[in-house]
């Protein structure tokens, strides 16, 4: 079993540098920072002082790959990834050149998570149609593949169309950085194994435990009938509580890695958070 960490760095939290290095020193594999570019203001999300829509946090954390690439100035080994990425959000050639440049300046450490989202208005100021995100998502995903892969690339998609064009750096990672894919539920699966090299389902709640351990068997069965090698294909619990019972549980349905939720409301209050985690670790 693996374990990494995850915050929500903002102007207030402890900085991503500073975490990714107290990280490393505990022993953590990897750390992981979510990405939301903006809200809209609506009744679904009222506002960070409203009564009623994500946490505050939410609507402060800063861009992941600026997050990421500071803290892996700070670091040497630990595993950096993006927890998730809204792949429907952002420009396809320019995330290619992101994921690939913290990469190579990493020393080949990104682990690129992504997901389609789940913010109709969110992703609908990117001019992604929330009932198509999940084309885009697909087709996004395979000309950065493209891109990663060949030194003239082009694609032609319904939702993607470009011509012939070069970019460098390529990946460090061979043929990309390992994809994880943020799904939660029986149904994504096939996209999961189609997309991916990895799986990335959320624990946000006690009853995501049972809708997501015993579905770990059928991943390794989809993957196995790929054609792949399901030792080679993770399973990466995000926002696992640190409760060891719950850690216990998920060792023995086949996670690989659990991924701990750390408290970003002061740099104190993310230091004292990982500590909880590594003791939590050293026993068990």
């Amino acid at each position: 079993m693996k374990y990494g960490v995850t915050l929500f760095p903002t102007e207030y939290s402890i900085h991503p540098a500073e975490l990714a290095r107290l990280a490393e020193e505990r022993g953590f594999d990897s750390f992981w920072v979510p990405e939301h570019s903006h809200f809209p203001v609506s009744p679904f999300t009222p506002g960070p002082d409203g009564d009623a829509g994500p946490p505050k946090p939410y609507y402060h954390v800063v861009d992941p790959f600026v997050a990421l690439s500071m803290a892996a100035q700070a670091t040497t080994t630990i595993r950096l990834g993006t927890s998730i990425c809204l792949v429907v959000q952002r420009d396809p050639i320019q995330l290619a050149k992101q994921v690939a440049s913290l990469d190579a300046l990493s020393g080949g450490r990104f682990d690129f998570g992504i997901g389609a989202g789940w913010h109709p208005l969110e992703m609908g100021n990117h001019g992604t149609p929330f009932d198509r995100r999940l084309a885009i998502m697909a087709e996004r995903l395979e000309a950065m593949k493209a891109i990663w892969t060949q030194d003239q690339a082009e694609y032609h998609g319904k939702h993607v169309d470009f011509a012939p064009l070069y970019q460098w750096p390529k990946p460090l990672q061979k043929p990309y950085p390992p994809i994880h894919v943020g799904v939660n539920g029986e149904k994504g699966l096939g996209r999961v194994v189609r997309q991916g090299d990895g799986w990335f389902p959320v624990m946000l709640n006690p009853q995501d435990e049972e809708n997501v351990l015993p579905l770990v068997p059928l991943l390794r069965r989809r993957v196995e009938e790929a054609g792949r090698d399901p030792a080679s294909f993770p399973v990466s619990l995000y926002m696992c509580p640190a409760d060891a019972a719950v850690v216990a549980r998920c060792a023995e349905a086949g996670v690989d890695r659990v991924i701990f939720l750390l408290p970003p409301d002061d740099p104190d209050a993310g230091r004292r958070g990982l500590d909880a985690a590594a003791q939590l670790v050293d026993g068990a």
